[in-house]
């Protein structure tokens, strides 16, 4: 598997960014993180402790489908259903196609690598006279 790289950047600055790069006035590097979040209370939020052992069950147990892996962890599917989603969004995890019309999740990433820097100021803001 692969690691998966992260970023936090507010919503103004993802959307500025964003901006720059339809118009062709940035490139992202290849080193650059794939994933944002707008905070790292979301990122803490979204990979805590009960999430992680999620994951790892995911990936242990390659669950056929959610009503399969409800039954593993004793989570209610529709807890379920909206945690996967959230991860699917992120790219924690994917959701493929299994028997019948079920959906089956599987880990995409075994690692995850935060990039936060601590002392400089992101560009957006700085170019904009913004502070901090």
């Amino acid at each position: 598997m692969t690691t998966l790289k992260v970023g936090i950047a507010d919503y103004d600055e993802m959307k500025a960014r964003t901006m720059r790069i339809a118009r062709g006035e940035e490139r992202p590097g290849a080193d650059e993180p794939k994933v944002w979040f707008t905070s790292t209370e979301s990122f803490a939020k979204v990979l805590s402790a009960g999430n992680r052992d999620l994951l790892r069950v995911i990936a242990e147990k390659a669950p056929g489908s959610l009503e399969e892996l409800s039954e593993i962890t004793g989570r209610a599917k529709s807890n379920l259903s909206r945690t996967l989603k959230t991860m699917a969004g992120y790219g924690l995890i994917r959701m493929e196609k299994g028997e019948g019309r079920r959906l089956a999740p599987r880990v995409v990433h075994d690692r995850v690598a935060l990039e936060l820097p601590l002392t400089e100021q992101t560009e957006p803001l700085a170019a904009a006279g913004g502070r901090r």
